[in-house]
């Protein structure tokens, strides 16, 4: 016991009995109690002591479930007031005894003082004087003790305390219940709120038996999320303890034991509640999480109330610190620096629904699993034809949906990445592949957990851990929430409607089907697709959505680096930059949704044509990057000019595949520069619409009788056979007819679809762009088509000019323009190209004066200046101009000539 002390006295005189001192453990009854010594290195020892010369009602007892015939023991008259009196009393409090009587089966009688000495309260005296206990019958008063109890009982007797008062005490008997009949209804019933309750024992750390009030109810109740090391029961009947078993069990007695608490009742198991304990010193099952003595549970931390993640960071902390039964732990990624656990990257591609690829920082490639989540997969051995080649993406019930979500929600957007643990590689057994290693991560955008996203929509499910490994995600238990979302839901794996089956046709290389298909592709113009795999900088696999198909796709117009080749008995090298070229068109286009023009096919059934994505040709951006050469096949495009153009300039650069380019001799150059003049073959047109980055759109004139022709029957065929409102479905790249608001039909493009309600259009023969519902679109019919008159609105540029990034300076520029030659008929000559569109100068048609030249005359734009030789006249006549503005100070000029400072504020350079 923690301390004792001995009066001493003469050595002749009688014994004075020890007095020992100790903390109150638990109330046994009105009359017993166990005391505890203080704990050293471990649960410290502990005795009962009953009270000598009184006593007490006996509480009630269960009947032993090993004796079917017995029966349950009511509580005796006020003998639960009795206990209730001493457990308010001397819980957890220091007393001191003295032992005046051992039985021969060993219990110890005595007197208990509440204090540190025999001065304080005498607790028999206590329970007498309130009626609560009785003297043993047949004592007598011979001595000072015994006659303090015989007046305290009198006082209590004249009082009519306790069982003195009237009636028979009958009141004071509880209606114990052991069993509840419906333990889910009970749980429900309280609707999570606090229930007042005693702890009346400890069974281990974690699992205790609780009497709930004011009913009565003896229900044993599991701390919800959490599990402390229990007692094992061997086959003798003995308990061995787990390691830190008994530690544990000592800090929830020393902290719960037949305290006043508040429970809420959270879920069941079997008959026994799933419940969280509250204390006013504080929350148990977050202490035993804090202080190592219990480890955090799957399957029933989803019902606590409080939160999830305080129970996960309360074990966090602990196995920071290697407290008790985490002192040998070591994390999952305790091996990382920190710049390997936390980074930003960007996703360049999705390998199947739990596994993308990403571009670090470095411009290294790393590949990231999903921490904790299962993508979808065949169940059972016979779902699949044994003589038919298994596609994953597209076989597999819900992979593509999967796959889908995580590339249009990833593809080319960076993400945050926290890596939880490394799945080291495996070697191949019978049944299972062999895994490389595997960095498995957390992977959030925008604040939302990919993960828990897919989960929650059915297309993932989640994977089920042994208790300790410790190798998961770190939301492992929203992962777990999100699946039981969609589980209750019925989203996707778990739903009970049809799979959904995608019957995708792979005419790769199938040259039959490839050549029936070609005129489809030919006459749809502009076709959708999402760039599946990339073989090479200019050969690519391509998924069709809108025709559910798979083609092999080769750029045109171009000569791209070849890449190496296995040949059988043979490894052909790869030529220079064709590395590079297949990395930049996967940077560019893998798995992005683009748009394809189909001209034709090779003899391998591989369709040639042009592929587009946010506008720009990727043809063209290759040969920009020099990364590849214009081919000779490319002179009956459209798209030549913007080819040469941009082979040009990666000439100049001499970089790449144009590194060991060599010009000829200024020598040899000089004389055609000399005769070289500037082209000057104006023809007229019709200018129609300026946008606001003063680009414009012209009619040629001479073809203009041709198009109001075409308007005119269009417009017939169409008053005699008009469309059904709402009955086109309006697609991305597709031409159609479009009602403007004068009333009229004219030809359009679809550029985007956000809604039934609003679709992007471009007016083809007019530049103009506008948004309408669908019913005010309809099909364009097969007579008036692009084939038969082709769009009539072409783009172009003002050359020599500088457009202003200053907002309100386009814009003051731009509104001049439209006053001027908007809807009125100009002379154009093209000057030079570009990647984008011709730069051109256009004249007034009546007095001949240049627009361009007027717009800097005005001060509303700056002159462009360019090198070449035949440029260098009209150049010198715009500078002039330029000159003359600045020292008038007209509109850019009205604070001086600001490039020297501030071009870069501005948005120009000199």
């Amino acid at each position: 016991m923690a301390s004792s002390a001995q009066s001493g006295g003469s050595s002749g005189g009688p014994a004075v009995p020890t007095v020992q001192r100790g903390i109150v453990k638990m109330v046994l009854s009105g009359c017993a109690i166990i005391v505890r010594g203080q704990p050293r290195g471990g649960p410290p020892p502990e005795r009962q002591i009953n009270l000598s010369n009184i006593r007490a009602g006996n509480l009630a007892r269960r009947a032993a479930a090993a004796q079917p015939d017995a029966k349950d023991t009511p509580d005796e008259p006020w003998a639960f007031p009795a206990r209730e009196f001493l457990r308010k009393k001397l819980i957890g409090k220091e007393v001191c005894f003295t032992i005046e009587n051992k039985t021969p089966q060993g219990r110890e009688y005595g007197m208990i003082y509440l204090g540190k000495d025999t001065n304080g309260e005498n607790i028999a005296e206590s329970l007498v004087a309130e009626g609560l206990a009785t003297r043993r019958e047949g004592m007598r008063a011979n001595n000072p003790e015994q006659n303090r109890l015989s007046e305290c009982e009198e006082q209590a007797k004249a009082s009519k305390k306790g069982m003195w008062s009237e009636g028979n005490g009958s009141h004071t008997i509880r209606d114990l219940k052991y069993t509840i009949e419906n333990p889910r209804h009970f749980v429900d019933s309280h609707h999570q709120k606090p229930v007042n309750a005693i702890i009346e024992h400890v069974r281990d750390g974690s699992v205790v038996r609780a009497l709930l009030l004011p009913d009565y109810y003896q229900v044993t109740v599991m701390l919800s999320g959490i599990k402390c090391p229990t007692f094992r029961r061997e086959a003798d009947g003995s308990e061995t303890p787990e390691p830190f078993a008994a530690e544990a069990k000592f800090f929830t007695e020393s902290r719960l034991l037949q305290r006043d608490v508040q429970i809420i009742l959270e879920s069941c198991h079997n008959q026994n509640i799933l419940g969280t304990i509250l204390h006013p010193n504080g929350n148990i099952t977050e202490l035993l999480l804090r202080e190592g003595f219990a480890r955090c549970v799957d399957w029933s931390i989803a019902v606590y109330t409080r939160g999830a993640e305080k129970l996960r960071a309360a074990e966090r902390f602990a196995k920071e610190r290697r407290l008790r039964m985490w002192r040998d732990y070591v994390a999952p990624t305790a091996n990382l620096d920190q710049k390997d656990k936390q980074f930003v990257a960007k996703v360049m591609q999705v390998l199947n629904a739990d596994a993308i690829v990403v571009k670090l920082n470095s411009g290294d490639y790393k590949t990231i699993h999903l921490s904790s989540i299962r993508p979808p997969r065949l169940e059972g051995e016979n779902t699949q034809d044994k003589n038919k080649k298994l596609r994953p993406l597209y076989d597999i019930p819900y992979m593509f949906e999967a796959r889908e979500f995580l590339r249009k929600k990833l593809i080319g957007k960076k993400v945050n990445v926290t890596v939880d643990y490394i799945r080291p590689a495996s070697p191949a057994t019978e049944t299972v592949p062999a895994f490389s290693e595997r960095t498995c991560a957390t992977v959030t955008i925008g604040g939302i957990n990919i993960a828990e996203a897919l989960v929650s929509k059915g297309l993932a499910t989640v994977i089920r851990y042994r208790q300790d490994d410790d190798q998961r995600s770190s939301h492992y238990d929203e992962l777990l929430a999100a699946e039981a979302r969609a589980i209750k839901n019925g989203k996707g794996l778990h739903s009970k409607k049809e799979v959904p089956i995608h019957r995708v046709a792979d005419i790769s290389g199938d040259t039959q089907k490839a050549k029936q298909f070609l005129p489809f592709l030919q006459r749809a113009g502009r076709s959708e697709a999402v760039v599946e795999y990339v073989f090479s900088g200019s050969r690519l696999k391509l998924y069709l959505p809108k025709e559910t198909c798979l083609i092999t796709f080769l750029l045109a117009g171009i000569e791209c680096p070849r890449g190496a080749r296995n040949i059988p008995g043979l490894v052909q090298e790869g030529e220079p930059f064709s590395e590079e070229a297949t990395l930049f068109t996967k940077e560019l286009v893998l798995q992005r949704e683009v748009e394809v023009e189909v001209e034709s096919m090779d003899k391998a059934g591989n369709f040639i044509g042009w592929l587009h994505m946010d506008g720009a040709n990727l043809s063209v951006l290759l040969v920009e990057h020099a990364l590849s050469k214009v081919h000779f096949t490319a002179e009956r495009s459209s798209y030549y000019k913007s080819l040469l153009s941009a082979e040009e300039a990666a000439k100049q650069k001499k970089e790449k595949v144009w590194a060991h380019y060599e010009e000829q001799s200024v020598e040899e150059v000089m004389p055609v520069l000399e005769e070289k003049e500037r082209s000057a073959s104006y023809k007229p047109v019709f200018v129609t619409e300026i946008t606001d980055d003063l680009h414009f759109y012209v009619q040629d004139v001479e073809t203009g009788t041709q198009l109001e022709k075409l308007m005119e029957n269009m417009r017939n065929d169409i008053a005699s056979h008009p469309p059904v409102e709402g009955s086109y479905a309006p697609r991305r790249g597709e031409f159609c007819i479009a009602k403007f608001e004068d009333g009229d039909w004219y030809r359009a493009r679809v550029e985007k679809v956000e809604s039934p309600a609003k679709v992007h259009v471009f007016y083809i023969d007019y530049g103009n762009r506008e948004i309408l519902p669908s019913t005010r679109l309809g099909v364009l019919p097969p007579a008036f088509s692009t084939r038969v008159l082709p769009p009539q609105a072409t783009e172009y540029a003002f050359a020599f000019i500088q457009v202003p990034q200053d907002e309100d300076a386009r814009t003051d520029a731009v509104d001049s323009v439209v006053r001027d030659i908007q809807n009125t008929q100009c002379l154009l000559n093209v000057e030079h190209l570009s990647a984008s569109c011709p730069h051109v100068t256009l004249q007034f048609a009546d007095s001949k004066g240049d627009v361009g030249l007027g717009l800097v005359k005005e001060g509303l734009v700056m002159v462009e200046v360019r090198k070449e030789k035949q440029f260098q006249k009209v150049i010198t006549e715009y500078l002039n101009a330029q000159e003359s503005a600045k020292s008038a100070r007209l509109n850019l000029w009205r604070y001086g000539d600001f490039r020297a400072d501030d071009a870069d504020e501005f948005g120009y350079s000199r």
